[in-house]
């Protein structure tokens, strides 16, 4: 079980859990929440204080709170170890690197947006443990 604090606006990433299935409520204030399903669905909605909402295991979904005052929020899973993978650094912040001509061609972007994406998120100087750390809850 995971306590989820948001400040006013904060944002949970997109991201992912390998390993096991969430369930999300929310104990104080409001939160805009959703999934994508594997065929690139998008379940959305607004949660409110005593909602709750279950992320499938392995599909990417995300909260952000839509208020100017905190929200708190609880998660449990049905993993002891359910692990969590960001979409954003998974693409853009692996050590070492994705290929460029892999991104620009995935993304039909330039390399100059990829290197501007990169600079967002983790860096080769960032040691692995850290990123580890970082990227589970």
């Amino acid at each position: 079980m995971a306590r989820v604090d948001f400040a006013p606006f904060g944002l949970n990433t997109p991201h992912w859990h390998p390993r096991g299935s969430e369930i999300f409520a929310v104990v104080e204030g409001s939160l805009y929440a959703g999934f994508v399903t594997t065929d690139y669905k998008l379940y959305d909605t607004i949660l409110k204080k005593g909602d709750m909402i279950v992320f499938p295991q392995g599909l990417i979904h995300f909260q952000i709170n839509i208020k100017k005052t905190d929200a708190l929020a609880v998660a449990s899973f049905g993993s002891q170890n359910p692990g969590r993978v960001n979409v954003a650094n998974g693409v853009f912040g692996t050590i070492p690197r994705i290929l460029d001509d892999v991104l620009t061609k995935a993304y039909q972007v330039d390399r100059k947006v990829v290197e501007q994406l990169r600079a967002q998120f983790f860096n080769e100087n960032m040691s692995i443990n850290t990123a580890k750390l970082i990227s589970t809850y």
